[in-house]
């Protein structure tokens, strides 16, 4: 027994330095190991945040449709600029048993006076803004979307990175564990109990791969890939603490420059030009009248020819030029129903804009204390934490070699750590989503960058 103890502690303290080591390589969650940034990370061929933002803008289907409803938009303009088609009617009447008739041409050219067509302009230009607004909107959502769920992806594939950790270690204790049952020293019970803890790291691993290829799968879709396209992250979770503007600065940058806001002014300036419209669709105006006719007639008599005494029919060609004026007078419609439902209308819109300005303050201010929040906790987390849950679990781990705790008191503390390493993750991702509302509330996506 005296020359075991110096035994024992040497074993212990290899050990011990197997777990330091270990656990210090999962620490450093945006390191992983080889394996996993050949499948998942590469920091020089893989995409960024902003490439995945560039690729979703370029070909996501439902933004790709909402250009095309701007496009769309434009060729309303075109057309609401046209003037009124001029009408051109051609008749004439025939006389029954006779040869009188009558040929007639006309013309017709409509004014549209009292500004009606400025104010179909109006209307139009205003729907093409709202459009381009709405596209604006979803670029916005859609590139805060994407920054979201890229975090989302890097901590997942920073979890399984961890497992894969916390299986290699796993392993290693089972080796161990099954040598000292081997030498008489552990009772088989220990290894057994090590192997169901191995068995649980390896369905952890199963557990955490699923959820990177589905994070993956999300991500690919929002960017416009198939799902069998090849795609891999390059990244980290942090996030400075610095580099946002101040809340005020903040809020008039979002006050003066998020679409959904002005979209709401848009649609308050359509309102007005739809008063606008109808006011002018109840005015007075007219339409211009001009035409020839011709007009053959006689009468069944003959006459005597003046030059030559000889009898001749009595009929002749007669010539007209016609013009006139056809007005519309506002006496009983003057679009009154209208101009009421419009000025409703602009009176809602100017409420629903007021409305958005109060939203947008609040979620300013709500995603900066999310954020303040969030990187507090992570700090935390990363200086009070992790380093000593990992003392921790090195001490119990030694305790447990030198026979003063069970093995499952060491695989209890195992666990409390796992969860801590996790919650820090959690606390890294929390932070990174955080910062991407502050952009996305902001307006702010050039400050990612930064």
């Amino acid at each position: 027994m005296k020359h075991a103890m110096p035994k024992q502690l040497s074993h212990s303290i290899f050990v011990l330095a197997i777990l330091v080591s270990a656990f210090a390589n999962s620490a450093q969650q945006t390191s992983p190991s080889p394996s996993l940034s050949a499948r998942y990370l590469d920091a020089s061929a893989g995409k960024s945040a902003d490439d995945m933002v560039a690729a979703a803008i370029g070909n996501n289907a439902e933004l790709e449709a909402m250009r095309k409803e701007v496009a769309a938009a434009a060729q309303l303009i075109r057309q609401a600029g046209l003037r009124a088609n001029p009408a051109l009617e051609i008749s004439g009447t025939q006389m029954l048993g006779g040869g009188d008739n009558v040929r007639i041409v006309q013309g017709e050219l409509p004014l549209e006076l009292g500004g009606r067509r400025a104010g179909r302009i109006k209307v139009a230009q205003a729907e093409l803004a709202i459009r381009e607004q709405a596209a604006a909107e979803r670029e916005r959502q859609l590139s805060a979307e994407v920054r979201s769920k890229f975090g989302e992806s890097l901590a997942a594939i920073f979890k399984l990175s961890f497992v894969e950790d916390l299986l290699a270690l796993a392993e290693q204790n089972y080796t161990l564990t099954t040598a000292k049952v081997d030498e008489g020293r552990l009772p088989p019970l220990e290894r057994n109990q090590e192997l169901v803890e191995l068995n649980r790291i390896r369905a952890e691993r199963e557990t955490a791969e699923g959820a990177v290829e589905i994070k993956l799968f999300e991500l690919r879709n929002l960017a416009g890939m198939k799902p069998e396209d090849p795609l891999r992250l390059k990244g980290t979770l942090d996030t400075p603490l610095d580099q946002l503007p101040p809340i005020a600065d903040a809020t008039i940058r979002a006050l003066q420059t998020r679409p959904d806001l002005l979209g709401a002014r848009t649609v308050e300036q359509l309102a007005a030009a739809k008063v606008e419209q109808a006011r002018s669709q109840g005015r007075f105006d007219a339409d211009l009248m001009l035409g020839y006719q011709r007009m053959k007639s006689g009468f069944p008599l003959l006459g005597i020819e003046p030059a030559t005494g000889a009898l001749t029919p009595i009929d002749s060609n007669f010539h007209f030029f016609t013009f006139g004026v056809k007005l519309m007078l506002p006496v009983r419609d003057r679009k009154q129903g209208e101009i009421g439902a419009a000025l409703f209308e602009e009176d809602a819109a100017r409420s629903r804009r007021e409305f958005g300005e109060l939203t947008i303050r609040r979620e300013v201010a709500s995603a900066y204390a999310r954020f303040e929040r969030a990187t507090k906790a992570r700090e935390i987390y990363k200086l009070g934490v992790r380093d000593q849950a990992l003392a921790n679990l090195a001490v119990v781990r030694q305790t447990y070699e030198l026979g003063s705790k069970t093995l499952l008191d060491y695989i209890a503390e195992h666990h409390r750590y796992i969860d801590t390493e996790n919650g820090y993750i959690d606390a890294l991702l929390d932070a990174y989503l955080a910062r991407v509302e502050v952009l996305r509330a902001a307006n702010a996506p050039e400050l990612v960058n930064k």
